[in-house]
């Protein structure tokens, strides 16, 4: 059958795929290769410290995770840092929306502002924070502390503040993202609704419980998917206000793998380290679609 006696459906379907086709295939090249990999160098014994013990080493760097306590203290520390920054960002971005909407005027000003700290580099986020609001003495943060009489505070290089400082810096950029997305949910829910929850003499906590809520849960749901996912491959930020320190304090699993790979040059057990940390994101969010299927 040549080309002119095909049918226009038959047409229009070689041409989409004469289209998809090279777009799919250079995905399946800078996505796909590089995973595969980075799974066949997690099974390799690959350290350039020691280059004359390189070979194939099968599960023995995963197997090798399990009796090692800097693995274990990153990985409590990426889930910390995770579900900290997600929950305040849920929180955060929930109760701005819903004060914002209250605002009749400058909405769209208060949007613009919001979405600053998102078009930010994580790198600049970083450094800005560092420099700028918790640096000791001359910080923002520092400025408020002492005006306060709580005194001066090494934010970042204290192992007991450090945490939480780079805890505030993902939550401060990535709040705006949740505040837009609830935001725009809540514009598009029917007033009908709560004016019947008036008349029925419903209070305000009862209207957000039992209307508010159960209306917005699928736009909350997707928030925590993405911000999850997002926390769990942070690094940037983090690297640039503390570099993982004071010693591993903040060295979530991401920068350990990173410090593994190219600080101590262990390439097979850094890949390793990273491979779990995809299987972790893939799990986290296959539960969580898994719940935004549940009714609620």
């Amino acid at each position: 059958m040549t080309a002119p006696s095909l049918r226009p459906e038959q047409r229009e379907r070689r041409f989409a795929l004469a289209l998809f086709g090279p777009a799919f295939l250079l995905l399946l090249l800078i996505t796909t290769a590089p995973l595969v990999y980075l799974v066949w160098t997690s099974l390799q014994r690959l350290d350039m410290g020691m280059p004359w013990l390189s070979g194939f080493a099968g599960l023995g760097n995963y197997a090798k995770m399990g009796g090692d306590p800097r693995f274990w203290n990153s990985l409590v520390l990426t889930l910390v840092y995770t579900g900290s920054t997600v929950v305040l960002q849920v929180i955060v971005g929930l109760s701005l929306a819903l004060l914002v909407l209250q605002i009749p005027r400058g909405q769209g000003l208060l949007r613009l502002a919001a979405i600053l700290p998102i078009v930010l580099a994580p790198v600049v986020v970083g450094l800005f924070w560092r420099t700028l609001v918790l640096a000791p003495d001359v910080g923002l943060v520092d400025l408020v502390t002492r005006s306060l009489g709580l005194g001066s505070h090494n934010w970042l290089g204290d192992p007991q503040l450090a945490l939480i400082s780079v805890i505030a810096i993902h939550t401060w950029q990535w709040t705006p993202f949740a505040f837009l997305v609830l935001l725009a949910t809540l514009a598009t829910l029917p007033p009908d609704i709560y004016e019947a929850a008036r008349l029925d003499r419903a209070g305000a906590w009862q209207r957000f419980r039992h209307i508010t809520l159960p209306l917005i849960r699928p736009a909350v749901v997707m928030v925590v998917i993405l911000r999850t996912m997002t926390a769990l491959s942070a690094f940037a930020a983090i690297f640039a206000a503390t570099g993982g320190g004071p010693g591993s304090a903040t060295e979530i699993l991401n920068l350990y793998a990173y410090r593994t790979s190219f600080t101590e040059l262990n390439l097979g057990y850094g890949a390793a380290l990273a491979v779990v940390l995809l299987a972790i994101t893939l799990f986290i969010s296959w539960l969580l679609f898994k719940r935004r299927r549940v009714p609620g």
